[in-house]
């Protein structure tokens, strides 16, 4: 089974251009899309007619193509309109919404999720302590959750985040697959440990839950994103822990690049891509 994989699009539309153009070339059996899929920037909320117009046309290209494409919402895209974005996959059948789930395709079990280990950014839509012993950073202001009508603000975010689940809970209450030796985990959250998580000035801030699961499960293959310029700061874009082959391609510092993986899961080969 072949599968192309590419994260943090931003609602670039000529990514998600590039990204047809490329599964239609290279025939993958599955395409999966890692988070952050929806434009940012001070109009965050214009992301609901995206998700009915844009993406909608974007899962009907796939599904009129015959390839399986799995998704999900990422810590840039508002929690609010998850279940519009959800809805809006299940019109495809085809198109699988990833969060929190797990899709059977082909003998292979994919797994996502998408909640991030808390940042100083405010919109904290999906962040979580990493593990209990996790200490909450210095922030740029109060924390925002979205709303119908708006942000609503949390004024003491460090005392609200300690009553959520932590990222190694979250993993922890996903579904199980059938076997982890043909599991294929789509966490947007990158690892610590393995130069995948490198910030442009060399911060390193990945998830130590990832990495214990990683190595306590040992699935076949897992799939991050999030830190755009990772790659280009550690020269790192794959990674082993034990067996397990963890990819987090980047889309270049500046997100001048669209930038994808393929993988074949039978040979397990797999290479990076820049555009």
């Amino acid at each position: 089974m072949k599968i192309l994989y590419t994260t943090d699009l931003h609602g670039d539309d000529w990514k998600f251009k590039l990204l047809v153009k490329a599964a239609s070339h290279l025939k993958p059996d599955v395409v999966i899309n890692g988070g952050d899929m929806l434009p940012k920037g001070d109009h965050l909320f214009r992301q609901k007619e995206y998700i009915s117009h844009q993406l909608s046309d974007h899962f009907k290209t796939f599904n009129d193509m015959g390839i399986y494409y799995l998704c999900y919402p990422g810590n840039d895209d508002l929690k609010i309109f998850d279940n519009l974005f959800e809805e809006t996959c299940n019109k495809y059948p085809f198109t699988k919404y990833l969060a929190q789930k797990k899709v059977k395709i082909g003998g292979y079990d994919f797994i996502g999720m998408n909640w991030v280990v808390d940042y100083p950014f405010r919109l904290k839509d999906r962040c979580r302590k990493d593990t209990k012993s996790y200490q909450v950073t210095n922030q740029f202001g109060t924390g925002l959750y979205s709303q119908d009508n708006g942000f609503k603000e949390i004024k003491d975010w460090k005392t609200y985040i300690e009553t959520q689940p932590t990222i190694e809970d979250e993993l922890m209450n996903l579904e199980k697959p059938d076997d982890f030796t043909r599991a294929i985990y789509v966490v947007h959250m990158p690892p610590a440990h393995l130069g995948l998580d490198c910030c442009i000035n060399g911060e390193r801030v990945g998830s130590i839950a990832v990495y214990d699961f990683i190595k306590n499960s040992q699935p076949k293959l897992t799939l991050h994103g999030h830190i755009h310029e990772s790659p280009d700061v550690s020269g790192k874009w794959c990674a082993a822990v034990d067996k397990t082959i963890c990819i987090q391609p980047g889309q270049g510092a500046a997100l001048r690049d669209f930038v994808f993986i393929t993988v074949d899961l039978d040979t397990m080969d797999y290479q990076r891509r820049v555009e």
